[in-house]
């Protein structure tokens, strides 16, 4: 038995990352650990590990202990099946490993209905349950009305039985505070973090002048924008505004429409393939270059309207020269006084106003991210709190 403090880690699809927020932030959690005295166990769905040619059931990536986790292919339930399955594998290696006062740290609200019986067993262990809310799971467009009645049911257990929750947005801390004020919630804040260091690719990279030539993109005479194709997201308000603008410039949408419903429906209800201007790309999993290609922009524009600190945005602020948020508390908290705002219907008005003035450009939005989003900064505030839980 050691002295480390351990903390189990449950809820992204796995690391190595490959996209996706919670995905991203185990990532560089992990990568840029630098207490010796805390081991990290990461929960991995064995399908998202297979994607980086790893097979085995117990693994290690960024000094993490990883293990695998095998979950059918169940539909919508499949995230569910996966956190419980992880928790009790987690539960079960603290307990042969004697681990002394283990971390659970679970990111999201998916399993309420089933957490009572799994935090008797992890308080048997006296360990911790940590919770991470996520941002505002149950007003997603995309879910039915049973199933946001169950993520809101979901996210109240999850509250009451966490012994902290951990809010990557002051928002998210405020709301969890003031809804659930009857069970006096346990709360802390800490950010997401990114990287600050410039892309390593240059103009004459092999991989920027095929991308650009083959998406017919000119670099900084397009606008930018890199997210989950859902309906929360404002593409349909995006789209529309950008069509109504006068602006000569493209509108490139990083994005995964394969197969997409939204996609079609979008199509026939705003007639964006008939704008030159609108060009969805598909994806861009190279890291180096979608950075080069966000600092290539000549804007950011952010639609998210539903949840905490958006990874994507940190992004956009440490890379793109000028950033068009959507006017909502969540966006504000990150952006502060170095982005323009737009509400739904005034889009196209700033994206010309923009061009028209273009001397009145904030660039100071890397600053931001270096003084209250850097990686270094949110790892070691991850550190300290999962320390101090080693002392109490």
């Amino acid at each position: 038995m050691d002295e480390k403090q351990h903390v189990y880690i449950i809820g992204s699809k796995g690391i190595p990352a490959k996209y996706g927020g919670f995905e991203t932030f185990v990532e560089k959690l992990t990568a840029y650990q630098v207490e010796d005295n805390i081991q990290y166990h990461v929960a991995c769905m064995t399908e998202n590990s297979a994607k980086s040619g790893i097979t085995e059931k117990h693994f290690e990536h960024n000094g993490a202990k990883c293990f695998n986790i095998d979950v059918p292919d169940i539909g919508p339930a499949k995230a569910i099946y996966y956190d419980i399955a992880s928790l009790k594998y987690a539960i079960q290696l603290a307990e042969s490993n004697q681990d002394k006062q283990p971390i659970f740290y679970i990111l999201a609200c998916r399993i309420g209905p089933f957490i009572g019986s799994l935090k008797k067993k992890i308080k048997q262990l006296d360990g911790k349950l940590f919770v991470n809310p996520d941002g505002h799971e149950w007003m997603r467009a995309k879910w039915s009305y049973p199933v946001r009645r169950y993520w809101k049911y979901s996210e109240r257990l999850m509250v009451k039985h966490a012994d902290l929750l951990i809010c990557d947005s002051k928002n998210i801390e405020k709301y969890i505070k003031e809804d659930y004020q009857q069970y006096t919630p346990q709360t802390t804040y800490i950010a997401y973090g990114t990287d600050l260091e410039k892309s390593k690719m240059t103009k004459m990279s092999s991989e920027v002048t095929q991308w650009y030539k083959e998406k017919n993109v000119q670099s900084d005479n397009y606008y930018l924008v890199v997210g989950r194709f859902v309906p929360e997201n404002n593409y349909e308000i995006m789209i529309r505004e950008f069509m109504k603008s006068d602006t000569k410039k493209d509108f490139v949408l990083i994005t995964n429409v394969e197969k997409n419903k939204f996609y079609d429906k979008l199509k026939r209800d705003t007639n964006f393939d008939q704008d030159p201007r609108i060009k969805f790309v598909g994806t861009v999993y190279d890291q180096e270059l979608l950075k080069y290609i966000r600092e290539n922009a000549y804007a950011y524009i952010h639609g998210h309207e539903v949840g905490g600190t958006n990874p994507s945005l940190l992004e956009a602020m440490a890379s793109t020269k000028i950033n068009l948020l959507l006017d909502v508390p969540f966006n504000q908290e990150v952006g502060r006084n170095e982005a323009y705002y737009w509400k739904k219907d005034s889009l196209a008005k700033l994206i010309n106003s923009l061009e028209d003035n273009s001397k009145h450009v904030p660039i100071k939005s890397r600053s931001i991210i270096s003084e209250y989003y850097s990686l270094e900064l949110i790892s070691t505030e991850y550190e300290a709190l999962f320390l101090e839980f080693n002392t109490k």
